[in-house]
């Protein structure tokens, strides 16, 4: 269930969250899973998210709005260990499935650093660890498999539309897409974020707040690494010529997640390494590709690189970045 905007913003007054004095009431783009609006009164500001029951994207996305439920849950949980990496959450509406949150005045957004080329290691260091926490302080938890039984939600998130659909567009490679989507509705050992990615961290002095949590389930920790780390090269892919930093933003992660997680999981390297493959295919091919790689022969680009790190059977993160480096350093040569 959902409601307009003029309705949440009454809840508000008579929650206490806002007076009845005059309101700005904005609508914030970006977002193609959620309306958010920010909200300002009386130099107060704060933000409204809300489920949307069909995705802005092109294809036919529809999806339980039940999942900003879900968000509220993940971020009071990770709130009592990483309180420093969520937002404060001022209130929410569980029957009508949004919440307010603090506004992040003065923070960045990662994504829009990296597409303008500001590189951070740093940040790459902060944002492993924060997820190797995570995936640490929930391994093996039965009342949290329970609580984020969410597979439902996250089959329809990204199962289907990243691995199934883009299975259907490449028949060569359909029967490894189903097998790892197979595998992934089955792996259900932490509590991941699900939509691990750039565009949903910010940024400030130091501080990395985490957002967008929406698809959080009980599942593989390796989804969230591929995440992530299919972002970088991508990145790296859009700035070949300038590719290097991208790629090592990989190992600065990875170093300092197995801090955190690496005696828990000791086969999660390979597995992270086949589903990052076969993820930057889906944002190429799937039912929601990255909208900053439109060139087609960037997607050729990107298509052979994949076919050609399976055909490897690569199954290291240092060989997958080797590759990808040398990869590049062919194509700007070119």
């Amino acid at each position: 269930m959902t409601v307009n905007i003029k309705t949440i913003l009454a809840e508000l007054i008579a929650a206490g969250i806002i007076d009845k004095t005059e309101t700005s009431c904005q609508r914030l783009g970006g977002g193609v899973s959620s309306d958010i609006y920010l909200i300002e009164q009386s130099g107060k500001r704060m933000v409204v998210k809300q489920a949307l029951p069909k995705l802005r994207v092109k294809d036919l996305w529809q999806v339980d709005v039940g999942r900003n439920r879900t968000e509220q849950h993940f971020i009071r949980l990770v709130s009592t260990f990483l309180p420093e990496a969520m937002p404060r959450i001022l209130y929410c509406d569980e029957k009508q499935n949004y919440f307010v949150m603090e506004h992040l005045g003065g923070y960045l957004n990662w994504k829009s650093m990296l597409l303008s080329g500001n590189v951070s290691t740093e940040a790459a260091h902060d944002a492993g660890r924060i997820m190797g926490s995570l995936h640490s302080r929930t391994w093996g938890d039965k009342t949290l498999a329970k609580r984020f039984d969410t597979s439902t939600n996250f089959y329809a998130l990204r199962i289907e539309p990243y691995l199934l659909t883009t299975a259907l567009k490449h028949p060569a490679l359909a029967r490894e897409l189903q097998v790892e989507a197979r595998r992934l509705r089955q792996c259900r050992v932490c509590l991941i974020h699900g939509d691990f990615s750039p565009k949903n961290i910010m940024l400030s002095r130091g501080k990395m707040i985490l957002l967008d949590c929406e698809v959080a389930c009980y599942g593989d920790p390796a989804f969230d690494l591929a995440f992530l780390f299919n972002h970088f090269l991508l990145k790296a892919m859009l700035h070949r010529g300038r590719h290097k930093p991208f790629v090592q933003l990989v190992p600065s992660a990875w170093e300092s997640y197995r801090e955190c997680f690496d005696a828990l999981a000791p086969d999660i390297e390979k597995r992270t390494v086949r589903l990052l493959v076969l993820l930057m295919l889906a944002r190429i091919d799937g039912k929601s590709p990255v909208e900053y790689i439109t060139d087609e022969v960037e997607r050729r680009m990107i298509r052979s690189f994949v076919y050609t790190s399976l055909s490897q059977k690569i199954s290291t993160l240092n060989a997958i970045c080797t590759l990808c480096e040398q990869y590049l350093d062919s194509k700007h040569e070119n």
